[in-house]
């Protein structure tokens, strides 16, 4: 278990971020925000603000596993092919709602979502 963690540490380090990247507390207070506002929350920015953060996390996770293959590395998970793996906002919220409160101003949407995979899709021995 202590390796896995360490990989998926080094993993997400690894991985590209973008200047601005969101922590899982923001992205959680933003879907929380968006929720009190029922109806009234279809023409809010949040929304695509949300759907963009996570396409990013998916392309960079996605990269990530691309350069450990490359580097002749086995890779720290084994999803389905792109576009095939179904995979709902609310099971996502819900993860990331398992992240204890203390650690998501710290944790990054990139390293959760790193994480979620790679215990969602694990290699196959």
């Amino acid at each position: 278990m202590r390796k896995v963690a360490i990989g998926l540490a080094m993993l997400a380090a690894a991985l590209p971020m973008t200047a601005q990247a969101m922590t899982v507390a923001e992205f959680l207070g933003k879907v929380d925000a968006l929720k009190a506002k029922g109806f009234l929350a279809v023409g809010s920015p949040d929304i695509a603000a949300l759907r963009t953060e996570v396409t990013g996390a998916s392309n960079a996770y996605r990269a990530g596993l691309e350069a450990q293959i490359a580097a002749g590395r086995k890779p720290s998970s084994c999803p389905p092919p792109k576009g095939t793996a179904k995979v709902t906002s609310d099971e996502l919220i819900a993860e990331f709602r398992t992240i204890p409160e203390v650690a998501r101003p710290k944790t990054s949407v990139n390293a959760a979502f790193v994480a979620f995979m790679t215990r969602r899709y694990p290699c196959k021995a």
